[in-house]
């Protein structure tokens, strides 16, 4: 029973989800209402919905008028738990009606939610009315195409954020293979960046990022020498995509159990072999058993009979917006396109690449955060300043418009126009006093620039301008298959073994399972947690569901204390001991002293990286006092046996951190 939409002030439905169940429900309730008053006609579905929230969102409105504020949660006569959350001129509302969602649980959906908006259409968002028609197009096909798409992101985060360990923690897992990983990243160099960029089918685009995906674990990551860093909360966001797109399929999650069952009973972990023509190329990948991999992290390395054929892909790129720089320029919402190419089942191979015109972006971003600042400093009744000390200095602001508006090639009459009016508000003596006016004017322009970055980047999609050809992106899939035919059947069983912890109990008695995050890069270890019937560390039976509760348990009350100031967690649940701890280090490994953490309200953003970035803007309030050396954030879950002394469980904690801290360093980027 479970329901999520978006609504605009006019109480307006314009993107909604719902379960099977809340369907139903809903479905019903409304069939039964016509047979009531001996009416034949029954609303659809999406009447229902607008029928059923208008209510509320008519409260929530009238609240916002009257005293500037809402609702954040409540629960309904019936039982239905309700999380509220405005952001700008639009309400997110989520709904739980089964007890399975938490308060917390509703507030992180509507966050993803948001990033995922902004990951999709960019800085289209800053612009109420340009939004609000993004996601209800007035063409009945394109609003369907649009709803089934952040439907479809939206039911497969919920299904990872429920199984996988990375989406509960919300940080990238790597298959720790450094071999295999370096040599990954020198084919990605060779046969797809240099080959691709090198290329005179690439219609102006340029590889910027790609990476080889296992299932939802990064197997290797490379970048082009003039790309700028990638933020692990994008890098989050487009697993997702391709999670989304491509799926792990049920039927070999059944052939690797076969194989994990057989490692656990016999303990044998083999390498592939290499075919002879793989030998002769020279260009193959090698490995020499154990011996070149972590000592401190055993996997089960096994084969098993995995699906020849990969599914049918998507040559159409989609267009992305994420965090980046072009010659020292930001820009939070840069284009790209983003190819998603299954190599086999289970195993994708991702680019991203700069599209035209990206310098565009840049100057549309610098203008229209001028603008929102203006926009911002009218609303609070306060003056337009013209000191040059002033954020944003008008003088300056007023010669990068009139450049741009020559430099542009479309939508130039209609941003020529508003640019006119504000400038003969803004810098003239005689409408000075008018604020409303100005006000209205500020926002005019801002929505023309808004407008020139849809028509750039969105009006004509990745699929309807040029993209490299299909011809390309086939050589590139072909080429990287070749190179990892004798690994695809490894890789998808170490994908499910990558770390066990076989290899920690005899160091760590009494440790039933942990979670390490290194916050400063966005990447986590952790045992795998397998909960499958056939075959898992734990045995058969109802064990690894039990413990798989206790982990997702413990995560949720570590990050809940740590939106409270608590940096350190330690409880008994039971039979079992659980700790979470959260510190910061220097460069070198050296501990730096605790400080008193920021207290966060019960509305404000879920702990995480989907959901605003909370360790990166942590680790800039830290290094406020640290801005001589480069600080890093770590954290530490575990789930000890209660019989174990919590003094030894401590210092065990602190033993297998530093344990964790080498591996944690493997080379990616």
């Amino acid at each position: 029973m479970k329901c999520l939409l978006i609504a605009s002030e006019s109480a307006q439905v314009l993107f909604y989800w719902a379960d099977q169940d809340f369907e139903a429900r809903l479905r019903q309730q409304f069939e039964d209402l016509p047979e009531q008053h001996g009416e034949t006609h029954v609303p659809a579905f999406e009447d229902s919905i607008n029928t059923l929230f208008a209510p509320l969102l008519i409260s929530c409105i009238t609240l916002n008028e009257k005293i500037s504020d809402t609702y954040t949660s409540f629960i309904s006569e019936n039982n239905y738990l309700f999380t509220v959350h405005q952001f700008g001129e639009c309400t997110y509302i989520a709904v739980n009606g089964d007890g399975s969602e938490s308060e917390d649980d509703l507030r992180r959906k509507i966050f993803v939610l948001k990033k995922v908006i902004d990951l999709r259409f960019g800085l289209v968002t800053l612009d109420a009315g340009i939004l609000k028609k993004t996601l209800r197009p007035q063409d009945t096909e394109k609003r369907c195409k649009v709803w089934k798409m952040l439907q479809g992101l939206l039911i497969t985060y919920s299904h990872l954020r429920e199984e996988d360990q990375s989406f509960l923690v919300e940080a990238v897992e790597r298959l720790i293979h450094p071999q295999l990983c370096q040599q990954c990243i020198e084919f990605l160099d060779r046969y797809v960046v240099q080959q691709i960029n090198g290329s005179l089918d690439r219609a102006n685009e340029e590889v910027v990022h790609t990476f080889i995906l296992v299932h939802t674990k990064l197997l290797s990551f490379l970048s082009s020498r003039n790309a700028s860093s990638l933020r692990p909360s994008d890098l989050l966001s487009l697993i997702l995509i391709a999670q989304d797109m491509y799926p792990s399929d049920d039927n070999q999650e059944g052939l690797t159990d076969k194989d994990l069952e057989k490692s656990l009973e016999t303990g044998e972990f083999n390498t592939p072999k290499l075919s002879a023509a793989a030998q002769e190329e020279g260009g193959s990948l090698e490995c020499n058993s154990h011996q070149d991999t972590q000592p401190a992290i055993q996997v089960a390395e096994d084969t098993v009979q995995s699906p020849e054929s990969c599914p049918a892909r998507d040559t159409v790129p989609l267009r992305v917006f994420l965090d980046a720089s072009v010659k020292d320029n930001y820009c939070p919402m840069m284009p790209h396109n983003m190819y998603c190419m299954s190599l086999w089942p289970g195993i994708s191979l991702v680019l991203l690449t700069k599209v035209p015109n990206s310098q565009v972006a840049v100057s549309l971003y610098h203008l229209l955060d001028a603008f929102t600042v203006i926009e911002a400093r009218l609303s609070e009744g306060q003056e337009l300043g013209h000191s040059s000390h002033t954020h944003p200095n008008m003088s300056d602001l007023k010669q990068k418009m009139d450049k741009f508006i020559k430099a542009i090639g479309v939508l130039k009459q209609q941003l020529q126009s508003a640019w006119v009016d504000f400038k003969s508000k803004a810098f003239s003596k005689v409408n000075a006093g008018n604020p409303p006016d100005l006000l209205q004017a500020c926002r005019n322009v801002k929505s023309r620039l808004c407008l020139v970055y849809q028509h750039y980047f969105l009006l004509k999609p990745a699929g309807h301008s040029q993209h490299l050809t299909i011809d390309l992106q086939t050589k590139t899939q072909n080429n990287i298959q070749e190179k990892l035919m004798d690994w695809k059947d490894f890789l998808l069983v170490k994908s499910k073994r990558n770390t066990t912890m076989i290899s920690y109990l005899q160091d760590f008695p009494g440790l039933i399972h942990f979670i390490y995050v290194d916050r400063t890069v966005g990447h986590m270890i952790a045992p795998s947690l397998s909960t499958s019937k056939k075959s898992t560390e734990l045995g058969k039976g109802p064990l690894a569901v039990f413990i798989k509760n206790k982990v997702w348990s413990l995560v949720g009350m570590g990050q809940r204390y740590l939106q409270k100031g608590y940096t350190t967690l330690t409880f008994r649940d039971g039979d079992y001991y659980c700790c979470y701890f959260l510190w910061f280090e220097n460069e070198v490994g050296y501990k730096l002293p605790v400080i008193e953490l920021p207290v966060l309200s019960d509305d404000s953003a879920p702990i995480g990286m989907l959901t605003g970035d909370y360790y990166r803007k942590l680790l800039r309030y830290y290094g406020k006092n640290h801005s001589l050396e480069m600080i890093k954030c770590f954290e530490l879950f575990t789930i000890h046996f209660g019989v174990i002394p919590a003094d030894f469980i401590v210092q065990q904690c602190s033993d297998l951190a530093r344990r964790l801290w080498e591996p944690s360093r493997i080379p990616l980027f």
